[in-house]
């Protein structure tokens, strides 16, 4: 059954939901993954301290912002359910680099008509190119000026779970075990859980709000590794090369050319893998190529990795004297196997979702998510969706309706942990 969006959007939450996401939104908190510091930009530390600020206006006062901005907060249990197990909602703080994240104009559109929404003089977000704008009449989005990203992934996490623990926190009537609240930094780039402060969090389980669209319930992800190879050419006067230039950039030209695809990012979808190539740089003597690699089975990934080790060798006989040097790296494991291990933790999520009124259903996550790190390091975290639409685009809107959904869903699951 179609939500009511009308409705949803109407809620006093949503007013809440919009105003924080607009908020955090205008925050610059783009990572970068060309800095091994964590937190990899100072930005992030801006909406993590306001963050800090409004939590202890709740009243939470244990909170923690530790060095490398994890930020930790725990709420003590309601009178008689101490005993009750731990359980945590988890975000991260930062946006990617893939489009700009700086100046941020987010603006709502409400009672959405279905029609193209105007986003600047030459730009339109329209539901020809974006099919399923057309669900979403008599919503409320969020969108932006077409110049960045919105940053709803996963700043709407964010705001939902100040949301929801804002509701809980204001009517006692809402009985509740111990929570643990987490926000990270620099997920985008992958390093996110480098620094973890895993031995201080006591959840036993947790639940990223790190999603879409409203009702997905994501409890697999690809396994995930970046390829990077090297290109080490030989230099000569291009008109007195024959026989005796290797060309970097030539190499790595045909090293990506060589990448099937059919097997890219913008080929496949489901549960089929890829490889993409994020980044390319170099001269005649040296050039560099990042290759994401993703699969969802072990076998597949193995592949996959053989393939990059096998066009390297290949580009090495097209190029007589230049060598490759190929640096294979895990970044994730797919967190399905674990939580296959702890099936409680994703049937609360379902029945919590069906409490908030919401459909649930299972799709796979085409990427990672924090909570698959956290999973990989012992606490089953799924994924939860957030109403956040195009991620890491121009074109990024949000469901104010969706949100609320979202927020509803959290709320449920902290009571059927209390029960």
């Amino acid at each position: 059954m179609k939500p009511d969006y009308a409705s949803l959007a109407a809620r006093p939450e949503a007013r809440e939901l919009a105003e924080r996401l607009d908020r955090y939104a205008r925050i610059e908190t783009m990572s970068d993954r060309h800095v091994e510091e964590i937190p990899s930009t100072s930005g992030q530390w801006n909406l993590s301290r306001l963050l800090v600020d409004e939590l202890k206006a709740l009243g939470v006062t244990d909170v923690t912002l530790d060095g490398h901005c994890y930020l930790v907060a725990r709420v003590p249990a309601s009178p008689g359910l101490e005993g009750k197990p731990c359980v945590g909602f988890m975000a991260h703080v930062d946006t990617a680099a893939d489009a700009p994240g700086k100046d941020v104009k987010p603006r709502l559109v409400p009672n959405y008509d279905g029609k193209p929404v105007k986003l600047s003089a030459s730009d339109t977000l329209d539901p020809a190119v974006y099919e399923e704008l057309a669900e979403y009449v008599g919503d409320t989005l969020m969108v932006t000026d077409g110049s960045t990203l919105l940053g709803a992934d996963d700043k709407a996490g964010v705001a939902e779970i100040m949301t929801a623990l804002a509701r809980i926190l204001k009517d006692p009537s809402v009985r509740h075990g111990p929570l643990e609240i987490i926000f990270t930094p620099d997920e985008e780039t992958g390093k996110g859980m480098d620094l973890f402060p895993l031995k201080t969090v006591k959840s036993v389980a947790c639940y990223t709000l790190d999603g879409s669209k409203g009702g997905e319930i994501e409890s697999e992800c690809f396994t995930a590794y970046m390829a990077k190879a090297r290109f080490v050419g030989k230099s000569i006067h291009t008109g007195y090369a024959r026989g005796k230039l290797a060309n970097a950039v030539g190499m790595a030209a045909s090293y990506v050319s060589m990448l099937p695809r059919a097997e890219s990012p913008e080929a496949t979808d489901g549960w089929f893998g890829f490889y993409a190539p994020i980044e390319m740089s170099g001269h005649i003597e040296e050039a560099k190529v990042d290759v994401l690699l993703r699969d969802f089975d072990d076998e597949g990934m193995k592949r996959r990795i053989e393939a990059v080790k096998a066009i390297a060798k290949a580009v090495e006989a097209q190029f007589p004297g230049g060598t490759v040097e190929l640096e294979i790296a895990k970044q994730y494991l797919n967190m399905k196997r674990k939580l296959d291990e702890n099936p409680a933790v994703l049937e609360k999520l379902f029945e919590a979702a069906r409490r908030a009124g919401v459909e649930p259903y299972s799709k796979p996550i085409r990427g990672g998510t924090d909570g698959s790190r956290l999973t990989e390091m012992g606490i089953p975290t799924p994924n939860v969706f957030t109403g956040g639409h195009n991620f890491h685009s121009r074109h990024e809107w949000a469901s104010v309706g969706e949100m609320v959904m979202a927020c509803d869903t959290v709320v449920e699951l902290i009571k059927l942990w209390a029960e």
